[in-house]
């Protein structure tokens, strides 16, 4: 984008439903670190009804004042982290709408005080009747405070066509496999609608996961060859550079399988692999969505790989192999690595394999889907010294960068006939004014205004675990001998290159976003000589870089090799002294012979 372009301001939409949220696990890290700082968000955009109210449930007795001012301090530290300052009227107009509700939820009493302090809010603050059920609260809880709020008479609205609603939020993770989800879906389908049901995950609330489907669909120039005639495969990536932090207890029982796969990319893969809809309402898009699951092939246990982080170097610090992190068994067998090819069974897709990948401790930080085109016919190239083409790749970035990239070959100049891959390049950043963001403001107004269309349903659910499943039970059979089986800041573990390299194909690396995907073929002589000579400031510049690059890797290295050289020294102590102990027998015996 030029310097003179202008940024363009985000569309605006009308404020919610007025309406009250009561989240569940109102003490607890995702209400202050997401919850919160969305609805913070939401009224200093103007998504937010003047008719509102918050109610915070949790077990424990605090007070309003106190309740509000841990969350105060979270919310400082939400916009100091974002290099912003905190909207003091936002935030007081807000924390008046906010009380806590202290009560177990396993507590009957507790829900129908609450039905009673609803009540008491609707004639106070006029929100009509509507509540939004937020449930922010681990798995095991989700039946029971869906039972208590249904017993306390507060779910039933009369109907689609009531005068008010009442709808509830449910995190991931929706089960565990497919018999509990199967079962939880039982469970909850007998107190509540499905239209009643939001069950939310917030990598769907980013803007470049919801401009998938107006890409393709708003623009001729690339549904038509949206297809196995034109792509040769996809590859879906969402790599981590934390480690699992505080997480060890919840991570060990779930594993980056059941933690990202089921939701998180293959709702990425059903935006990108699904038939266009008959329009953008809720019913018409998640039906094809469905359709696109369902027709995923059971994943074979051979093509999917799992991996374990061991110690490293992370952004050029040292990292910790996962055994280590606190709460995690010293002999965990735990992934936190998944890689997995997958077909799709539709005319639109047979033929076309899909690789996805998931890690944490990666190298780089990025969630991207890489689309690569087929090549093209080679034969007009002959005889000009050149072996392959470049590869065609159009990228969809998810995040950090948000954007769009579509990367080709291009002849060098020069009067010989040769290519050099090239990328365009769109940015969010650079054509719109970013409003602060935690990825959950747009889940939240859907859910207050009932478009449902990025929640998944009952049957989407069953169908990501039913993909799963097998590999799932192939993994709960065999123990991985090899865990850790990958270096901390690396891009995985070798078998998931193998899981391409078998196809003839390769990972993307993880390496800067800013840098075109090379030809694996050798250069001719007079290459060197015709690319451009970078200025001498940008050489000298370049290199200072390279050579800092180099100086803190060798840190880092000095440093793992300082840590273990006790453990080396006494391993290969404890080695000389068995060998010298098995010579001695060897001399004893032969002596004894002779």
């Amino acid at each position: 984008m030029s310097q003179a372009q202008p940024k363009r301001a985000s569309s605006r939409a009308h404020p919610a439903d007025p309406c009250t949220v009561v989240i569940f696990g109102a003490a607890g890290d995702l209400t202050s670190r997401l919850v919160v700082p969305a609805l913070y968000n939401m009224r200093r955009t103007g998504l937010l009804s003047d008719n509102f109210a918050v109610v915070g449930f949790n077990h424990g007795k605090m007070s309003d004042n106190a309740w509000r001012k841990n969350l105060h301090t979270a919310l400082e530290r939400y916009v100091a982290n974002g290099g912003g300052k905190l909207d003091e009227d936002a935030w007081g107009w807000l924390s008046s709408q906010m009380s806590y509700h202290a009560g177990d939820f396993d507590d009957t009493s507790a829900f129908q005080s609450l039905a009673t302090r609803l009540r008491d809010i609707d004639r106070k603050r006029g929100t009509q009747g509507n509540v939004l059920f937020y449930l922010a609260t681990p798995e095991r809880f989700f039946g029971d405070v869906i039972e208590k709020l249904r017993d306390a008479d507060l779910v039933d609205d009369g109907g689609p066509e009531g005068r008010y609603w009442r709808r509830v939020i449910i995190e991931k993770p929706f089960g565990h496999d497919l018999a509990s989800a199967h079962a939880l879906n039982e469970r909850i389908l007998k107190v509540l609608r499905e239209d009643q049901i939001y069950r939310i995950d917030h990598f769907l609330g980013k803007e470049t996961v919801q401009n998938i489907m107006a890409f393709r669909f708003a623009n001729g120039l690339f549904e038509p060859i949206w297809n196995r005639d034109r792509i040769d495969h996809v590859q879906i990536t969402v790599a981590e550079t934390v480690g699992v932090e505080r997480r060890g207890s919840f991570y060990e029982q779930t594993g980056a399988m059941r933690d990202m796969v089921p939701n998180h990319l293959f709702q990425l893969l059903a935006m990108v692999a699904m038939e266009p809809p008959t329009s953008f309402d809720a019913e018409a898009v998640r039906t094809r969505k469905a359709e696109t699951i369902e027709a995923i092939r059971p994943i074979l246990p051979e093509d999917a790989v799992r991996g374990q982080y061991g110690p490293g170097a992370v952004n050029g610090e040292l990292a910790r192999a996962y055994r280590d992190e606190p709460d995690v068994a010293p002999d965990s067998v735990t992934e936190t690595f998944v890689a997995m090819k997958l077909s799709i069974d539709t005319w639109r897709w047979s033929g076309v394999p899909f690789y996805l990948r998931t890690g944490k401790h990666m190298g780089r930080r990025t969630t991207e889907i890489a689309i690569r085109f087929k090549s093209a016919p080679f034969a007009p190239f002959r005889g000009t010294g050149m072996d392959a083409f470049g590869p065609d790749w159009l990228v969809l970035q998810i995040q950090p960068d948000e954007g769009i990239s579509l990367q080709f070959d291009v002849k060098r100049p020069g009067p010989r006939v040769e290519l050099a891959p090239v990328r365009m390049d769109f940015k969010y950043a650079d054509w719109f004014r970013a409003e602060p963001a935690v990825g959950y403001e747009t889940l939240l107004y859907d859910c207050m205004t009932g478009d449902a269309t990025l929640f998944q349903r009952a049957d989407m659910v069953e169908a990501c675990w039913r993909a799963v499943q097998p590999v799932l039970d192939d993994w709960a059979q065999r123990t991985p001998a090899d865990f850790p089986n990958y270096a901390s800041g690396s891009a995985g573990p070798a078998s998931s290159d193998t899981l391409l390299a078998m196809g003839g194909r390769s990972w993307r690396p993880l390496h800067s976003s800013n840098e075109p995907v090379g030809r694996k073929t050798s250069r001719s002589k007079t290459d060197a000589s015709a690319q451009p000579a970078a200025p001498a400031t940008k050489k000298r510049a370049t290199a200072k870089k390279t050579a800092k690059k180099r100086a803190a890797a060798k840190k880092v290295v000095a440093a793992v090799v300082t840590k273990k050289a006790p453990a080396r020294k006494a391993a290969a102590k404890k080695t000389a002294v068995k060998k010298t102990a098995a010579r001695k027998r060897t001399t004893t015996s032969r002596t004894r012979g002779k």
